[in-house]
């Protein structure tokens, strides 16, 4: 049945007992199923509610129940704490290992920022001396060093730089055992020397309690024991690297005019290669992308970087920073290109208080007799002499 419109005409109830059974059977099935589906909706639906809020009031009365004992009958517990070990600056401290993998661009520039601009130490800082072997093998008069060194642990750091083609190993329990750096062949004269002495610095450096650095060679011998070394250093107010002017051939005729204008003639200068130095000064040689490409480059054949580059630098970069003076001792009177050596019969204890007193300096503005610290070179053959004079001359032990 439609109307007008063409739906479908609800038929009220009350009608249709006028119409024929067959006719609206369905029509009374329908809204007889309609009818219990919405009953049973509304049943459903009445039950959960009833159940949502049953739930909600127990858990409320139930939190109620638990904060009312807890006030009354225990104390407030603390909050739970998780214990772990410290880390703190340790990790960040930690010196890599000797015989690391990093090259020497990447050596150079971790170095570079072991300079903390606060200068005030966050953790107890006892200042070691670095002391830095330069070595073709083994260090030749370890047995002496070994006596120099003992009863002083934590006051020093040694590093060794020796040729990669020497297989040897130190004495378990020497206090070279495990100090060799990585290193590269060296020669004579050339850069490489130059270089490997920036490696040892870089490596030194590494370690933040290092505060002085000297380089020494395998044929060095200290003239004073430990505790003098250790306070004339860290005492000093300047680091200790030989610079002056010299003219003729083997001074400012090695210099090599391509170097202009960053190097002038006027700013050339020469010294010894063996130097002590603070961490301020040490820092900025190892820092140097300005004059030590230069001598990369341009100083070589007779040359002899290791000989020039640090006066020149210092000279240049740092005037005030060094008292232009080396604490190695060493004997040139023969001349030649290398100093006199050292053997059994020359080592007395005449001799070696000539080298501890036998001429007078400037330190910290005052005049000293103590102006070298160490002497060279000295051969093998004259160890078993040293090591017997050393207690009574260089008051070891």
């Amino acid at each position: 049945m439609k109307n007008k419109n063409n739906l479908p005409t609800i038929i009220p109830f009350k009608h249709l007992a006028s119409l024929s059974l067959p006719f609206h059977l369905p029509v009374i099935l329908s809204y007889f199923i309609f009818f219990v589906c919405g009953i049973t909706v509304g049943v459903i639906l009445s039950f959960n509610f009833k159940n949502v809020s049953l739930s909600l009031n127990m858990t409320h009365l139930s939190h109620s129940s638990v904060s009312a004992a807890d006030a009354g009958d225990r104390t407030p517990q603390p909050p739970l704490s998780i214990t772990t070990s410290r880390v703190g600056l340790s990790e960040f401290l930690k010196p890599p290992d000797m015989m690391h993998d990093m090259e020497d661009e990447e050596l150079m520039w971790r170095a570079s920022m072991m300079a903390p601009r606060i200068r005030e130490y966050p953790f107890q800082r006892v200042p070691k001396v670095a002391f830095m072997f330069l070595t073709k093998g083994p260090v030749l008069l370890a047995p002496l060093w070994e006596l120099f060194f003992k009863g002083h642990e934590g006051l020093y750091s040694i590093y060794v730089h020796s040729s990669p083609s020497w297989n040897g190993s130190d004495p378990e329990g020497s206090v070279f055992s495990g100090r060799r750096i990585s290193s590269q062949d060296v020669e004579w004269g050339k850069v490489s020397m130059l270089e490997a002495e920036r490696r040892l610095l870089a490596n030194a450096l590494l370690d933040v309690s290092n505060e002085r650095f000297v380089l020494l060679s395998e044929s060095c011998i200290p003239l004073f024991n430990f505790s003098t070394v250790y306070s004339y250093l860290t005492n000093s107010s300047t680091s200790f690297v030989e610079v002056y002017d010299l003219p003729g051939p083997v001074g400012q005729g090695r210099y090599n005019h391509h170097m202009y204008p960053s190097i002038s003639l006027r700013d050339w200068r020469k010294g010894a290669q063996w130097f002590e130095m603070d961490r301020a000064l040490a820092i900025e040689v190892v820092s140097d992308t300005t004059y030590f490409p230069i001598f990369q480059r341009l100083c070589k054949h007779s040359c002899y970087a290791d000989e020039h580059y640090l006066p020149t630098f210092v000279s240049m970069r740092f005037p005030g920073a060094t008292s232009n003076r080396t604490l190695t001792w060493v004997d040139w009177s023969r001349g030649g290109p290398h100093p006199n050596h050292f053997t059994r019969t020359d080592v007395h204890p005449g001799f070696l208080e000539s080298l501890r007193s036998g001429s007078h300096c400037g330190f910290n503005g005052n005049t000293t007799g103590v102006c070298f610290l160490f002497a060279r070179k000295f051969t093998p053959n004259a160890l078993n002499r040293l090591l017997r004079f050393a207690p009574k001359v260089m008051h070891f032990n």
